[in-house]
């Protein structure tokens, strides 16, 4: 370990690479309950992942790929899994985990985390005190954990940007995406998964 990650809890070991080779909608699911890790010059913050959101990639009219659309900000997509796919919305930085096979762009997107170590550290970046939501919004938990645009195609199984083991959802709940109104048959598409009752989800809503 270098000393860029000396604070860096040796406790946080990075799931294996081949946990991401999952298929997408798997993965969007196992991936509830791990914890995201971050670690900037400033400290360490990390969160249990409650909220992922699945995009199928060619075939999904409310993937940045449908149609196998490659960009320079989609080129990521085509790589393999287990890597961050960071963007920009509306000046919010958003992070999603690379998934499927090599040249089938896949990714997931990480809607909500719950926060688990550098509370005070969170607060200070959004600016609020209010722990419930500070992290319940793809924009919000990126600016709360120091993810940006520097991210872009680092792995998640190794520092300075990790997601580790974390806890097991009692239950968990599958339903429509969000904000993807003009995607036609892919609005209703249920492939948002987040931990049943849990309070840092972006927006509750019912199974279906």
């Amino acid at each position: 370990m270098t000393d860029k990650h000396a604070d860096w809890d040796l406790s946080y070991d990075p799931l294996p690479k081949d946990f991401f080779h999952q298929p997408t909608l798997d993965l969007a699911e196992a991936l509830l309950g791990c914890l995201l890790i971050k670690i900037t010059k400033e400290g360490l913050a990390s969160g249990y992942i409650v909220e992922t959101e699945a995009y199928m990639g060619p075939e999904d009219r409310a993937a940045h790929s449908f149609g196998n659309r490659r960009t320079k900000r989609t080129e990521i997509m085509f790589s393999k899994s287990g890597l961050a796919y960071t963007y920009v919305m509306h000046t919010h930085c958003l992070v999603n985990v690379v998934s499927g096979p090599e040249e089938k762009p896949e990714a997931i997107l990480i809607r909500a985390v719950e926060p688990v170590v550098g509370l005070e550290l969170m607060k200070k970046r959004r600016n609020m005190e209010d722990p419930k939501h500070l992290t319940n919004g793809p924009g919000k938990l990126t600016k709360a954990l120091g993810i940006t645009m520097e991210d872009y195609g680092r792995p998640f199984s190794e520092p300075p940007l990790m997601i580790s083991k974390g806890t097991i959802p009692q239950e968990i709940s599958r339903g429509k995406r969000i904000g993807i109104n003009n995607s036609g048959e892919a609005r209703d598409y249920p492939w948002r998964y987040w931990v049943t009752g849990n309070p840092y989800v972006s927006r509750q809503r019912k199974r279906g």
